[in-house]
């Protein structure tokens, strides 16, 4: 009995990590690094999320971060749970989503994809693909 009780402790622990985690992430100012719980719990939740495929040595991914930071300030975008993956170490994300390039932003609305760019760096079209997941 005494180790379904520690298995249950440890089950409830990682529930809650997983809803805290998702929470935490909610309203970010900043993009977290993927986490498949968290964005599982995104998508059930029908939040709008935003995948950031990122290389650091990416020229098109640094010009997109001031525009990201800039719309995730802003009040209607405060529910939006933004992730990052990496472009670089991060390949079995790249194949699950399909990207084959830095500078990808991935849209959900829930579960469902609701745009996609690749290399934009214009502000007013970043928007644009933010409201599709609202």
């Amino acid at each position: 009995m005494p180790m379904l009780t520690r298995r249950s402790m440890l089950a409830g622990l990682a529930a809650t990590s997983t809803v805290f985690t998702y929470f935490m992430l909610s309203g970010s100012a900043t993009a977290a690094a993927f986490d498949a719980a968290a964005f599982a719990a995104a998508q059930a939740a029908g939040k709008p999320i935003l995948i950031e495929v990122h290389a650091p040595w990416c020229s098109v991914c640094k010009a997109q971060e001031p525009i990201l930071t800039r719309l995730r300030g802003r009040p209607e975008f405060k529910n939006y749970v933004m992730f990052k993956i990496d472009y670089d170490s991060q390949k079995d994300l790249l194949r699950r989503f399909k990207v084959s390039t830095q500078s990808t932003l991935i849209a959900f609305k829930g579960r469902a994809e609701a745009g996609r760019s690749v290399g934009d760096t214009n502000p007013a079209s970043i928007e644009a693909l933010l409201r599709k997941a609202i």
